[in-house]
This record gives structure tokens, sequence and C-alpha cells, in this order.
């Protein structure tokens, strides 16, 4: 009977009880690293949230809405690794799903508790509150089945299987899963069953020679090799390998879209973003003439290759992912990336490095400080206020397209949605990072279109005393959108128009005290910087920039929007 007894130094309250299913599900959690839980409070998990209020070493933090809890478990994810996130049945896990997809789309593993109706309620098939009034209460997880890698119902019977095979999952396809739970059945002791240790996914090694031998032969005969460095990098913990591998092979290095962050952008032999042909025109030639690209976690969307101008020859491109390698045309599975990267660091290739001084977009500082604030001149400031160990967050829109071209210190953690592409993700997200590292520095960089649909966890930073530097970008509406429907007048889109809010008053709105400035020249922008600077240690800041031209973008906008409209003339 010994193994029923509650695990000695444990999260619950007593050591010698049998544990419950709750208190269970938190020991789990708490294994890896979790030490908070997001989500907003109903009526269906109130047993979840007293079991978890009554536990030591997890706190729960409550959000406005569930889609910005969801979003905010998502920022911690990317922080820590891994999140939890807790909603109610029906209406709550509804409004999660956005985020839960999002977190999907973008390889972040989550872990979504939902608290159901009382056991019995749902074997008599009672019409209950937050239901379809049909007595199905199995539909919800049918949805969540289509945006996650795993959903199971937990009982008392299953919870040992169960959560340690969810979160196996979520850690090991770094996806989002789903547990639904029983009001009634989070205070029941469990029944201990406990499994073998499934084993860890290896490498078939006579599949990863082969893979290193095909990689010797483009080598062999390769002399301008490129390493390309992409989302999946990050989400699967491959940064060191990559740096490691750069090192020893000396070749340029660059990343893409949704991979930056995932290489030390200080590096030697980092020369810059690969963003097709509206980014560097240096970057573009050094990968498209490359004889041997060797691209690890690469998701060729459409976002991350610039509409698709992006163009790799495939028979010299290394396509390294997370569990299989493609060399050319030859596919070679079962193969793990951590494996494949230091097999082709074995191979020995030594390059010459970078030739000649690279230089990168915003390196200098430009516009005089009376002038009214655009792109060019704002996202110079930006590089030059960031520091080591940053979190920066940057916001679906304008500001992602931008802030690509920022080059960032060393150890940023640099967080956006590149695959998804929700507005309104990046508030959400910069409260969750706050939260996961409290002692490191926040910025968010967001629109004021995108802070409309998510401004409401301002008033959560304040409530848990998070301290980001918000910066609003005022350019008077949906500038993204107007940018990216060719179809249209811009003047004649209405819809993309906004209404004018006071975002410097937001902090007073929800009863909080923060650093506020609203800045319109490239000084007072300057003087804003420099005071949230001082300021950011004992207060949240916003500054509102006030942009001159409501359709000043980044130079990366304005060729994507010349390339769509001679497209959409040939149509």
């Amino acid at each position: 009977m010994e193994n029923m007894m509650a695990v000695s130094g444990s999260g619950s309250q007593s050591g010698t009880t049998q544990k419950t299913l709750g208190q269970y599900l938190f020991d789990c959690l708490k294994l890896e690293g979790i030490t908070e839980i997001f989500g907003v409070p109903g009526d269906y998990n109130f047993t979840l949230l007293d079991t978890l209020e009554r536990y030591n070493g997890i706190r729960f933090i409550n959000g406005r809405n569930e889609l910005n809890s969801g979003y905010a478990a998502d920022g911690y994810a990317r922080i820590k690794g891994i999140a939890a996130l807790i909603t109610t049945f029906g209406v709550g896990e509804l409004s999660a799903c956005n985020a839960i997809a999002g977190a999907n789309s973008e390889n972040v593993p989550m872990i979504h508790i939902v608290g159901a109706p009382p056991e019995k309620d749902q074997t008599e098939h009672k019409l209950m509150h937050h239901t379809l009034m049909d007595g199905n209460f199995n539909v919800f997880r049918t949805v969540y089945e289509q945006i996650t890698a795993y959903t199971a119902v937990l009982t008392p019977e299953n919870a040992e299987i169960v959560i340690p095979t969810a979160i196996r999952i979520a850690k090991e396809k770094k996806k989002p899963v789903y547990l639904v739970v029983a009001d009634d059945l989070v205070t029941k002791p469990i029944n201990i069953r406990k499994e073998p240790e499934p084993t860890r996914p290896t490498s078939n090694l006579k599949t990863l020679q082969a893979a290193a031998d095909h990689v010797r032969q483009l080598l062999e005969r390769a002399h301008r090799p490129v390493i390309l460095v992409d989302l999946k990098t990050m989400r699967f913990g491959l940064q060191t390998a990559v740096r490691q591998l750069a090192d020893a092979m000396n070749v340029p290095v660059v990343t893409m879209m949704s991979g930056k962050g995932a290489f030390d952008e200080t590096h030697p032999n980092y020369i810059g973003m690969y963003e097709g042909a509206f980014g560097s025109s240096l970057v573009q030639k050094t990968v498209e003439n490359a004889d041997c690209v060797i691209a690890v976690g690469m998701v060729w969307s459409d976002i991350n290759t610039a509409t698709f101008t992006a163009k790799l020859n495939p028979l010299v491109t290394v396509n390294i992912q997370p569990d299989m390698v493609k060399v050319a045309e030859a596919e070679y599975s079962n193969v793990l990336a951590a494996d494949m990267l230091l097999a082709v660091q074995k191979l020995g290739y030594r390059g010459q490095g970078v030739r000649g001084n690279v230089s990168f977009p915003y390196d200098q500082i430009t516009g005089s400080v009376d002038q009214p604030l655009n792109a060019a001149d704002y996202y110079p400031r930006f590089q030059q206020m960031l520091k080591e160990g940053d979190i920066v967050i940057a916001e679906t829109g304008s500001f992602y397209y931008g802030m690509a071209q920022v080059r960032l210190p060393r150890n940023v953690t640099y967080i956006a949605q590149g695959g998804w592409q929700s507005i309104g993700y990046a508030t959400p997200s910069a409260y969750g990072a706050s939260i996961a590292a409290p002692d490191r520095r926040v910025l968010l960089f967001t629109g004021d279109g995108s802070l409309q649909l998510a401004a409401q966890e301002i008033s959560s930073m304040l409530y848990y005393g998070c301290k980001p530097i918000i910066l609003v970008l005022n350019n008077d509406g949906y500038t993204i959108e107007k940018y990216l429907n060719v179809k249209t007048e811009i003047k004649d889109q209405r819809y993309n128009q906004i209404p004018r809010w006071s975002y410097t008053k937001l902090a007073e709105v929800f009863g909080g005290d923060a650093f506020t400035m609203t800045v319109r020249t490239n000084g007072e922008l300057d003087r804003a910087l420099t005071q949230a600077e001082k300021e950011h240690a004992g207060r949240l800041c916003i500054i509102e920039m006030i942009a001159s031209d409501p359709m000043d973008a980044p130079e990366y906008m304005v060729r994507m929007r010349s390339y769509m409209e001679k497209q959409q003339s040939q149509k």
C-alpha cells in the first residue's frame, strides 16, 4: 500500500492520505516547472480552483477573459517551456479555442484543463447550462480533437496514466493538449495504476548515417554553404546545437521571419533575416546562390517566405526537421534533429566565414529630433534601447514586419505569432511573459488596432504587479490590413478604421499607476524611452506613438504591397 500514499514533499497538503485527482494533476504540472496556471473561474471549475488555492507551489493567475488567458499561457510557455490553462465547460473553453489553435499552429506546448458538469448529470444526459441543451457532453472535446495533439476525459481510474501521457505528448510534439474533468471527480482519490515509463524517441542509427553521408556528398562540392534557422529551432530547443554547428562550419547564418530570436544576432556569422524578395538583397543573394543550404526547423508558409518569393534550390537543401531529414529529394525518417546537427558538425566542413562588413537596416540612428515619427527613424531607436536578456513581444501587424529587421542583443527572447497571426495576441502574451519572468524586462510593441482587441489585460498586468514597457503605435486603424487589401483603394476601406482611444489613460481607467507619455517627434520618443528606462523598475510604462502618416510603414511592407499590386494587376 506504500505507493498509495502521497509523495513526500509534494504540493498537496497531506503527506499520508491518498491523493485526489486534483492534487495529482497539480503535482504533475509542478514537476514540469509550472508555477502559475492561467484561466478564468466558472462554476464547473470551482473544485479545480479550490484545490489549487490550497495547493503549495502553483498559483492561479486570473485573466479578463478566456481568450486572453490562453494567449497569456502561450507567452508563458514560450519563456518556461510549457504552460497550463483552466477554463470552464462550453462557454469558457470555446472562448479559448483561438488561443489553443494558435498554440498548435506555432508549436507551443500547453495543457488546457476544462472543468465539466458533475459526472451524474452527464451520465443522465441532463440539460445543463453552458451546453447546447441536447444532453451531449462530448461535443466540445470533439472540437478540441481538431486543434490539439491529444484529448482525454479524466477520471480517478485513469488519471495516473492519462495525465503523464498528455504532458509527454505536449512536450514531445510541442503542441497543446486537452483534459476535461467532471467537477465532482476532482476531489476523488485516484486509483494507482502506474504504467512503465514510455521510451523516449531515438534516431534510427542506420538512417542517420545514410543522411549524414548524403550531406557529406553535398558539402564536398560546396563552396558557398549557408545555415538557415527557423521556428522549430526555438520550439524544439535546438538553439545551442545550431550555434555549435555554426561555430564549427564557419559559414553565413540567416534566420527566417518566424525563426527570429532562434540564433544569436550578435554572432559574427549572422548576416540577417531572409525575407525573400521583400528583405535584404545581400541576404537574398547569399541564400539563393548558396550551393548547400542547411535549413533547421524550417516552416515553408506564406508569411515566412514573403508570399512564397523565397526560393531555395531543393537539390542543394538539407531540410532538418524535429524527427526527420530531407536531403535534396531523399527523405530520412526517424532521425532526430539534435542527432543530425551533431552528425553534420562531425563531417568537419570548415568555411571561410563572412566576407566583408555586414550592415543591418537599423544600425544607424536617423532623423532629426524635431522630425515627426516615421518607421525609418523609430526602429533604429528601438534597436538601440534593447538590452541583453530582454523579452520582446511584437504584435501581428506593422510591428511584426518592422521588428523583424531590428538586430537583437544576446539572450533576448523574441515572441511573435508569425504563423497564426491573430491580431490582439501580443498584449496578453506580454502579460504571460511578465508572469513567467518577473525579473526580466518585457517590451511590448503593439498597434492601436491590436491593442483594442485585448486592452483589458493591461488591468491584469497592473493587478499582478507586472511592469512591461508598452509602445503603442497609433497609426489610426488597421494599417497592416490596408496594405494587404490591394483590391480596394486605401481611402475607401472604412472597415479598417477604428475608434480613437486615449491609450495613455488606460492605466488610470484600470485603477493602476503607470508612467505614460504621448510622443509625436523623434526627440519626444528619445525622451520617453530614456524616462521609461528609469521608471520601468517601479511601474508599468505606456508610450503612445502618434504616426505622422497613417500609411507610413517599414520597407518590407512597402515592397510587399508593391508585389501584391503587380500580382493583382496580372489577374
